[in-house]
């Protein structure tokens, strides 16, 4: 019964929906303090390869080397951020995005360790390895009316999506905090936050680096759930995909780049029965979303509509609010 539910196909579509908010998020980190940073595909490289690598030619446990992926990226963030403090705008987007080329271009040409432009393969999949530890204590699919590739799409997708509600409620919890109101003061107006006593390097050298530590993580998870990588998977465009996820969503909250990222990971798969033209509606939306929606689809005031109707409806459920007539 179960297995006739669960399609493999449909199981990789939620997996690379799940590692697409993790990198939506991570735009969103740095846009919630005022920066525009399309570095995150270079960040994704690096947290991806070193991950790789160090799984395939140290024998690593694949979670040791998907934290330390995402620890090298951060100590990169750490690099590239401060000295892109004095840059903001177009101008620190400019300069990221040439860190992110440059990160490619070292990939395709440090072949001895990379493979070049081919990439890497043979990477330990996380689904397959969990699967191997299941059989060992034994543990058969068939118990739960799968068979072995459903039960390992299906591990996947299950860790994906705890590290994501993990992920999600922390930096809730971060914008409720100290450092979340500090970002949004630098983001509303740089100066005037110092001048209420913020330290504008620190925070926005914090928010510059959690972007790229979390960029990195997704990398990652991205090299361990496709089982190849190469260079290409980080050229320019995805930088872009990454911007847009939070901009065609909502940059002003963490749910709009949740949603900007998974609608935009359905749309080219909902659309391949036209695939001659998806892409010229996918860009299409984007030109109508800029003209119409420009701070993306869900923004402060629709969440508290959202809220508000939600209310009412509870309240009349519970018979509050309603008129009484005598």
């Amino acid at each position: 019964m179960l297995g006739d539910m669960i399609n493999p196909y449909h199981l990789q579509i939620v997996s690379f929906i799940l590692i697409n908010i993790i990198l939506g998020i991570s735009i969103y980190i740095t846009l919630s303090s005022g920066q525009l940073s399309l570095g995150n595909a270079g960040f994704m490289g690096i947290g991806a390869y070193t991950s790789a690598l160090l799984t395939i030619n140290f024998d690593l446990p694949i979670f040791l080397g998907i934290i330390l992926g995402a620890v090298v990226a951060g100590v990169f963030g750490i690099l590239i951020g401060i000295p892109a403090l004095r840059l903001s705008g177009v101008y620190l987007a400019i300069a990221t995005l040439g860190f992110g080329e440059v990160i490619r271009v070292i990939f395709v040409n440090w072949e001895s360790i990379t493979q070049g432009s081919i990439g890497l393969s043979g990477i330990p999949h996380l689904g397959r390895e969990l699967f191997k530890t299941f059989k060992l204590t034994g543990f058969d699919p068939d118990m739960l009316g799968l068979k072995n590739n459903q039960f390992i799409y299906l591990l996947v997708v299950l860790i994906l999506l705890l590290v994501n509600i993990l992920l999600v409620w922390f930096f809730i919890r971060q914008n409720k905090s100290r450092v979340g109101r500090a970002f949004a003061a630098i983001k509303m107006d740089e100066k005037a936050a110092e001048s209420m006593g913020i330290n504008i390097t620190y925070y926005k050298v914090l928010s510059f680096t959690q972007g790229a530590i979390l960029a990195g993580f997704a990398g990652a998870l991205y090299a361990h759930v496709m089982a190849y990588i190469s260079p290409a998977d980080f050229a320019y465009h995805r930088a872009i995909d990454i911007l847009i996820f939070s901009i065609f969503g909502g940059s002003e909250l963490i749910w709009g780049a949740i949603f900007g990222a998974t609608f935009m990971t359905i749309l080219p798969e909902a659309l391949r029965f036209i695939s001659d033209y998806r892409y010229m509606i996918y860009g299409v939306i984007l030109i109508a979303m800029m003209a119409f929606r420009p701070q993306g689809i869900i923004d402060v005031s629709l969440l508290k509509w959202f809220k508000k109707n939600l209310k009412l409806k509870r309240g009349v459920s519970h018979g509050i609010g309603t008129k009484k007539y005598n």
